[in-house]
C-alpha cells in the first residue's frame, strides 16, 4: 500500500510539473548564426507575460554573465545586442531567480566572414517542412550555394534556398553552406522534436444524462486507480469481517451466561 502511494504521488508530481510552462527565449531576427555588427534581440516570456525574468548567457568572454553586466542593453525581460562581435558567440537563456527556473538554451553563432546559414533557431517538429537559406553579407541572398549535413554534401540549389519535407530524427545534425567565390558559413546544429500523440477520436458522442466518469483522467493513470480502489475495497471488507466476527464472540458470551445462570437457578 505504501509502495502503492509512492508511485501514485510520484506520477502525480510529474504530471502537474508537466503542466508548468517556462519561460521561452525569442531571438529576433529568427536565427542562430549573425554577421558581425549585427543588432540583436532577445526576449523572455511566459504565458504571455515576461515578469521576473532575465537574459543569461556563457561565451568565451564570461560564464553565467546577465545582460547589462558588460554586455547588452537589457530593457526588463529584453536584452539588445546593437553591435554584436564574434566575441558574443555562445549559449543564451532566460533565468528568474524569484522561481529559480531557466529556459532552455539558445546557441549563438557570429562570424566576421561574409557568408551564414539561416535556420531555425529552436528544434522543429517532426513531420514539418524546413528551408535553409545561404545568406552573404552584401551581395543578393539568392546566389547558387551547396548545402552540407556532418560534413556530407546534400545539393545545390540555384537560388541559395533548401527545404527539407517532412522532417525525422534523421534530419538532426550539423548543417552548413558555401557559396562559390563568397566562403562558407559557420555550422548550426538542426535538432527534430518527436510529434506528440493525438488520441484517437471518440467512437460515439458521450451522453450528457450519463453520471460523471473518469473520461478526462489520465489514461496512463487509470490501472494504478484501479488498483488503488481495489485495495481501499479490501481493507473495508475486512475491517467489516473483524466487526462480524467481533459481534458473534459477544453474543457467544451473552448466551454462556444466561446458561450459566439457568443452572444456577
Amino acid at each position: 500500500m505504501k509502495e502503492t502511494s509512492v508511485r501514485f504521488l510520484l506520477i502525480l508530481t510529474s504530471v502537474l510539473r508537466c503542466t508548468i510552462n517556462q519561460a521561452g527565449l525569442t531571438v529576433s531576427p529568427s536565427r542562430s548564426q549573425f554577421f558581425e555588427l549585427d543588432s540583436v534581440s532577445l526576449s523572455c516570456e511566459e504565458n504571455n507575460s515576461s515578469a521576473g525574468w532575465t537574459v543569461w548567457r556563457n561565451t568565451t568572454r564570461g560564464t553565467r554573465t546577465q545582460c547589462g553586466d558588460g554586455w547588452g542593453e537589457p530593457a526588463g525581460s529584453t536584452c539588445k545586442i546593437s553591435y554584436i562581435d564574434p566575441w558574443d558567440s555562445g549559449v543564451y537563456w532566460c533565468w528568474s531567480s524569484r522561481k529559480g527556473a531557466a529556459s532552455s538554451s539558445i546557441p549563438l553563432t557570429v562570424t566576421g566572414g561574409s557568408v551564414i546559414l539561416q535556420s531555425p533557431v529552436l528544434p522543429v517538429m517532426e513531420g514539418d517542412d524546413v528551408t535553409l537559406s545561404c545568406l552573404t553579407k552584401t551581395t543578393p541572398s539568392n546566389l547558387p550555394a551547396a548545402f552540407y549535413k556532418d560534413g556530407s554534401l546534400i545539393r545545390t540549389e540555384p537560388k541559395g534556398h533548401m527545404t527539407l519535407h517532412h522532417v525525422t530524427s534523421s534530419d538532426e545534425g550539423l548543417y552548413r553552406c558555401n557559396i562559390s567565390g563568397h566562403g562558407a558559413s559557420p555550422s548550426s546544429w538542426i535538432s527534430v522534436e518527436e510529434k506528440p500523440s493525438t488520441p484517437d477520436p471518440p467512437t460515439s458522442p458521450p451522453s450528457t444524462t450519463s453520471s460523471p466518469s473518469l473520461c478526462h483522467f489520465p489514461s496512463y493513470l487509470l490501472p494504478l486507480l484501479s488498483k488503488m480502489i481495489l485495495v481501499v475495497l479490501l481493507l473495508v471488507l475486512l475491517r467489516r469481517r473483524c466487526f462480524q466476527r467481533k459481534f458473534e464472540g459477544n453474543q457467544d458470551i451473552e448466551e454462556q451466561s444466561i446458561t450459566y445462570s439457568n443452572v444456577n437457578e
